[in-house]
């Protein structure tokens, strides 16, 4: 999805990313300065935040402490509005389409609830790229009865071919990571869709390893849902995230689960004195959107400023720009750490920020990271490093130089 060079500033005001060049990555590397501090190549475990989330946070806290006047009394919502918007935007969605959810796995499981999956007939498809916290999830839920259908990996990819051997006219959702968190391979979620709409079932993918990352367009993609938090590749704070189920489904195909605050307005009691007329005890209005039906409680204010100061960033540079640079940094990756004894297992052509290797001693590569102060994800046997708009070759060139 192309958003072009438009600015995104009209409207929330103490928002403002400071002025760069598209091409000046060097002067984005300053908006976050743990760059500097330590060469951090796991922004696909957490995002280290720039400098403009934490003045938005900072402008939140400001209006805690001090309250309204000289323009903090904007700040009373968090700017949550803007952040809902800005995420619509990121992924061509309509922010009627979106609900705020605490975390990816809310999301996931708001989704599995909704469709009555749990104790009711039909089966479901996942894969073994698909997150940790989903495989529990469906494995849990198979243990309770489910008929779970998990399609093994085949050269670090799932073969639409072998999803198609599994999925029947009996298969209620296929969940899938559009982005592996284990070795970054893009999933072909269109065609996924594609079989999962022929046989009468719906897709779900997980997105937090592809939303500021990797373009994404829900409708191109044809997706019924989708879910992330923002504390990865949007480059904001943990503690609340982002659901996208298509309108046509809301309260229809996925039912509503969970009953709250969020989901009505002008609630009035009837029943005391000097009250206005109407049913006892109250009467209210419900809301519209996919929060009307989805959302519970409270949202992160706080959280919600730095989602909507970083996604402004995002969404002003541009995800395809973003890409184009961490391309060189990761083909670079991809070349030479295989040839000192890490195999590679992200397939080659993988248009993602992350790459995965084979590890033989992972105590030992550790150790050598660690004394080097760069942080990589080793676990499983393997490394993964991820790269953003941070990043420099000088960053691969430490890398390379500590693994040996």
């Amino acid at each position: 999805m192309k958003h072009g060079r438009r600015s995104f500033l009209a409207g929330a005001a103490g928002l403002a990313v400071p002025a760069v060049k598209a091409a000046d990555f060097a002067k984005i590397r300053e908006l976050f300065p743990w760059a500097e501090k330590q060469v951090f190549l796991n922004p696909a475990g957490w995002h280290p935040m720039g400098v403009h989330s934490i003045r938005a946070m900072q402008r939140y806290l400001d209006y805690k402490l001090l309250g309204p006047g000289e323009g903090r009394g904007e700040w009373q919502g968090g700017h949550q509005d803007v952040a809902k918007a800005l995420f619509a935007k990121l992924i061509n969605a309509s922010p009627a389409e979106i609900s705020f959810v605490p975390s990816t796995l809310v999301g996931e499981n708001l989704v599995v609830a909704g469709l009555g999956i749990p104790g009711g007939s039909g089966n479901v498809v996942t894969d073994e790229l698909h997150y940790e916290g989903s495989i529990y999830l469906y494995k849990s839920l198979e243990k309770q009865g489910l008929d779970l259908r998990l399609v093994k990996r085949r050269d670090g990819r799932i073969p639409l071919s072998e999803m198609e051997k599994v999925v029947d006219r009996k298969t209620r959702l296929i969940a899938c990571s559009l982005v592996s968190y284990l070795n970054g391979v893009r999933a072909d979620v269109k065609a996924i869709g594609e079989l999962a709409h022929a046989h009468g079932a719906y897709v779900y993918a997980d997105v937090i390893q592809a939303a500021g990352a990797v373009p994404i367009d829900v409708k191109q993609l044809d997706l019924d849902f989708c879910a992330c938090s923002g504390y990865k590749w949007l480059m904001g704070d943990r503690g609340l995230g982002y659901l996208f189920v298509r309108e046509a489904l809301q309260g229809k195909a996925l039912r509503r689960t969970q009953y709250g605050d969020r989901q009505f307005s002008n609630f009035r009691y009837h029943v005391f004195p000097h009250d206005p007329p109407g049913p006892a005890p109250a009467s209210w209005e419900t809301r519209t959107g996919a929060g009307s039906f989805y959302e519970v409680g409270n949202i992160a204010n706080v959280v919600a400023a730095g989602h909507a100061a970083s996604m402004r960033f995002i969404l002003d540079l541009g995800v395809e720009r973003i890409q184009e640079h961490v391309r060189p940094l990761v083909t670079r990756l991809r070349k030479d750490l295989p040839a000192r004894g890490y195999p590679c297992m992200t397939p080659e052509d993988t248009p993602t920020p992350i790459s995965s290797f084979v590890v033989g001693r992972p105590e030992a590569l550790r150790a050598k990271l660690k004394k080097a102060n760069v942080d990589a994800k080793v676990e499983w046997n393997q490394m993964r490093v991820s790269c953003s708009v941070y990043h420099q070759e000088r960053d691969i060139d430490r890398l390379l130089e500590a693994v040996g």
